[in-house]
């Protein structure tokens, strides 16, 4: 008889040893996983039929990045999170991803056990999810992903050094996110894009007073704000090929940064046949 597979996610050694043993004993085949990351590449790589996850590991609400990409993935799967410390927030959108049980620990091996049996058993049918393309998400939330961008410029104390309007911070910001969008509906196999408004921003730049390690920082800003709006859809992104997008994504984020650095050493007699564009 083929035992049910159950993936066990949790960050505390101690908790997975003794489900993976106390579960294990009961029956169930039992595959631990101590991070997000670790749990997304078994995800996407192995078939599972329930997620015991816990909500924190270590950030709050991280158990809801896996349970996302396990609705997506094996839909039929029996999905469970539990937490010593369920904040609201977190809680509903366990239930709004469909979790089948969000749970307060100190949790009984025995009760989660019997719990995961029993559904098991009698599965209940799911609802069809409305699954979206990364391109579409992060098109359609441009500007949810500038103003959080803004945000994090705003609290940096370095990057306020430099006085500026919010046009003029956010310069060619919509173009490059837009580039990006553009890398990701390549093929796979796509290398970066040579981007002109990456260059101009770094001319621009220049003409602004920044440093190369601010321009570093923005960009990782951009980063941390593109991978947030991806993180805020996790409800309906389509798995099957975020991960792949986002090592693009990522990799067209560092193209852009180097030739931001390349048009930011640009000769001063370039830069000034360039000023007039750049600055409207």
């Amino acid at each position: 008889m083929t035992k049910h597979r159950i993936l066990l996610v949790d960050d505390n050694e101690a908790i997975r040893a003794v489900f993976k043993e106390g579960l294990e004993t009961r029956g169930f085949e039992v595959v631990p996983a101590s991070t997000v990351n670790e749990a997304l590449r078994l995800i996407s790589a192995e078939k599972f039929d329930a997620l015991l996850s816990d909500l924190h590991m270590p950030n709050a609400g991280d158990g809801l990045t896996v349970v996302s990409a396990m609705r997506h993935a094996h839909p039929e799967a029996i999905t469970i999170v539990q937490s010593g410390y369920p904040a609201m927030p977190e809680a509903l959108s366990a239930i709004l991803l469909q979790a089948d049980e969000v749970l307060t620990k100190p949790l009984g091996l025995g009760e989660v056990a019997e719990m995961i049996q029993k559904r098991l058993a009698n599965p209940k049918p799911r609802m069809a999810m409305n699954k979206q393309q990364v391109t579409e998400i992060l098109d359609r939330e441009t500007d949810t992903t500038i103003q959080h961008w803004m945000s994090l410029v705003d609290a940096n104390d370095e990057l306020a050094t430099v006085v500026l309007l919010p046009l003029q911070r956010t310069g060619h910001l919509r173009l490059l996110l837009g580039d990006i969008v553009r890398r990701l509906r390549l093929p796979p196999t796509a290398t970066a894009l040579t981007s002109t408004a990456a260059r101009e921003h770094g001319i621009l730049r220049r003409m602004q007073g920044y440093s190369v390690a601010m321009m570093v920082e923005e960009s990782r800003m951009l980063q941390v704000s593109v991978f947030r709006t991806l993180q805020l859809n996790l409800a309906i992104v389509d798995f099957s090929t975020v991960l792949l997008d986002v090592m693009a994504i990522a990799d067209e984020i560092d193209s852009q940064l180097k030739q931001a650095v390349l048009g930011f050493m640009t000769p001063q007699s370039a830069m000034a046949a360039n000023a007039s564009r750049s600055l409207n």
